[in-house]
């Protein structure tokens, strides 16, 4: 008595496999053990399920590319931003001031040397007061 025929929907597996499913998740979800799926790849197409499997994947991404495109087309103005980001490398712009140590070191410098100018204006008058008044 030998096995019984094992029927796959090869459509619904390559939709599946468009959809970046993996073996063996698609053989669970059509109730088959992921061997025979791989077995009956072979016998129908010729090649490894590895093969065949990468071949409906790459599918599966031109197609959301160019539903992606198609949709960005359309006017939606979050996808024409997406995708010019993702194939023109476009970028959000963003200003950013980086102020180096040594800016800070000269910045520090010039703030000391106003202090000790006051300071040594204050010691030069009795009473502390920076305002002398003429009499």
């Amino acid at each position: 008595m030998g096995r019984h025929k094992t029927n796959i929907d090869w459509e619904k597996v390559n939709k599946y496999l468009q959809a970046q499913c993996d073996g063996t998740g698609i053989a669970g979800l059509l109730g088959i053990h992921p061997n025979t799926l791989y077995r009956l790849c072979e016998e129908k197409y010729k090649m490894s399920f590895s093969e065949y499997s990468a071949q409906k994947k790459t599918e599966g991404k031109e197609l959301l590319r160019a539903k992606q495109y198609q949709v960005a087309m359309s006017g939606d103005k979050t996808m024409l931003v997406w995708c010019g980001k993702q194939y023109l490398n476009q970028t959000d712009r963003r200003n950013i001031t980086i102020t180096d140590d040594i800016d800070k070191t000269r910045e520090r410098e010039i703030f000391l040397s106003k202090m000790r100018r006051v300071s040594e204006n204050q010691d030069e008058q009795p009473d502390g007061d920076i305002h002398k008044d003429e009499e």
